[in-house]
């Protein structure tokens, strides 16, 4: 479920238009970083014409920013249950008994 390291990828990618290098796409996976980065372009198709992806790189954990990577970097992450499921434990599912009607 968890990665093996608490660390994040970042994608860095260069571009005509602008000078130098960005960075964008901290996510878990190197792949999902990728993935950002091109919905990124198909929302700016300008920049997909002049952008390539330069690197690919692990980033430490530390310098992550993005809170949707971060919540994934604690070690002592809890899911709670919603508070539908915890009602009919006490319950049983099926009976044979018939209901009495009589006292």
């Amino acid at each position: 479920m968890f990665p093996a390291k608490e660390n994040g990828w970042e994608a860095i990618f260069g571009s005509l238009a602008r000078r130098g290098f960005h960075s964008t796409g901290q996510e878990l996976t190197a792949a999902g970083a990728l993935t950002l980065c091109f919905e990124m372009w198909a929302l700016a198709p300008h920049w997909a014409r002049s952008s390539q992806v330069m690197k690919v790189k692990e980033t430490a954990a530390p310098k992550c920013h993005r809170p949707t990577v971060k919540q994934f970097q604690d070690s002592k992450i809890k899911f709670l249950l919603p508070p539908w499921v915890l009602h009919g434990q006490g319950k049983p599912g099926f009976t044979t008994k018939r209901p009495d009607t009589f006292c």
